[in-house]
């Protein structure tokens, strides 16, 4: 059978059948206030009071979703999170560190800063798909990189510093749990991630909560007079965004409606409502699987389980690439797995904008598919 030729009936379309990675569900709410804004704000002056307002909200935001001890900083630049990983080659690495892989973009960041000619080859600490490894203090390791959700595998691993604060920064990329998973930010110098997941934005930015001891790092590193492009410079982030800007023209839309999706957090009950939010979802998509005569979740260790992106397999004998496109002829959308992971799965991404009805509505959805297919 043709799996777009399967009709779902009318009780199995989920409100909304946005459940993809990244970019990830915007919600109606946040666009109508973008067009009622749109006459004085899109199409300004990112220098101008307008934008820069927008860019202080955000930053205020930020501070109080994260509960950020005083002397942290909210800082953003354009690029997105990848980007990121450039500017912290130049700007927050002072000589070698240690990383995490356990996914594909966790191994990213670790190969880009092996092919850095300025920094000593870095510890690289791998383990299967499914899993993370711990990170393990060196003397000679002046920066951790550890990865709170790796969006490709659906791995998650609590925030822990590895050393001392003295010791050594502690990166953390947090593109996808950032908004949707509880953090200590004790526990990090620097915090970054991208607005197209959690924060129900587009792409194109980044930002990063800086410690005060990542924020001295920046000045010892400019200090030294190593050579850093503008674009790249963290200390040229930070000067900006304490004037509540960024370097260069940022999307407009994509402040506004990442300014939006923190006040709506907020105005729920913060980072606590929004983690219980994304637990309450991924608790149904694993429940469902757990029962199920032919999905499984993907990684075993339920402590390393997303909460906030699902990985689910299935019996090689269902093909799930067919699900996925019955699914997508029905309006539900972006549930294929990473391309790069190469398993009969889907993955299902449950940041905070996604209503958890809807979710027990897709597992339902799968189920008739499934179905219809054998």
């Amino acid at each position: 059978m043709n799996p777009s030729d399967i009709t779902l009936p009318d009780d199995l379309r989920p409100a909304d059948g946005r459940f993809g990675s990244g970019p990830s569900k915007v919600r109606p709410e946040a666009l109508v206030a973008l067009v009622a804004a749109a006459p004085t704000y899109l199409g300004t002056s990112h220098r101008q009071s307008a934008v820069r307002s927008v860019v202080g909200r955000l930053r205020a935001g930020m501070a109080e979703l994260f509960a950020l001890p005083e002397g942290y900083e909210v800082v953003f630049g354009n690029g997105g999170a990848a980007y990121f990983w450039d500017a912290a080659v130049f700007s927050l690495i002072e000589r070698r560190s240690q990383h995490l892989s356990f996914g594909n973009f966790s191994e990213s960041f670790a190969a880009m800063v092996a092919n850095a000619p300025h920094l000593a080859s870095p510890d690289i600490i791998s383990s299967a798909a499914g899993t993370h490894p711990e990170p393990k203090p060196w003397p000679d390791i002046d920066t951790y990189a550890l990865t709170h959700n790796e969006t490709s595998t659906g791995v998650a691993m609590e925030v822990v510093r590895p050393v001392l604060v003295d010791e050594g920064l502690v990166l953390v990329d947090a593109t996808s749990a950032a908004g949707g998973m509880r953090v200590d930010p004790n526990q990090f110098d620097c915090y970054y991630f991208s607005p197209q997941k959690g924060f129900g934005s587009d792409g194109g930015l980044w930002i990063a909560l800086c410690s005060p001891a990542a924020l001295d790092r920046v000045d010892r590193i400019v200090a030294t007079g190593r050579w850093i492009p503008e674009s790249l410079s963290l200390a040229t982030a930070i000067e900006n965004a304490r004037l509540d800007q960024t370097y260069n023209t940022p999307g407009l839309a994509t402040l506004f409606l990442m300014a939006d999706q923190t006040d709506w957090i907020l105005g729920n009950g913060g980072l606590e409502w929004a983690a219980s939010r994304c637990e309450t979802s991924t608790s149904i998509l694993y429940g469902w699987a757990e029962k199920s005569d032919f999905a499984t979740p993907f990684v075993a260790d339920h402590a390393d389980r997303s909460p906030v992106v699902a990985t689910i397999d299935f019996d090689e004998a269902i093909d799930a690439t067919k699900i996925s496109k019955a699914l997508r002829a029905n309006g539900i959308l972006d549930t294929e797995p990473y391309r790069r992971l190469g398993r009969n799965q889907l993955r299902v991404a449950v940041y905070p904008s996604v209503d958890p009805d809807d979710v027990t509505i897709l597992t339902g959805a799968i189920d008739h598919v499934v179905g219809a297919l054998a």
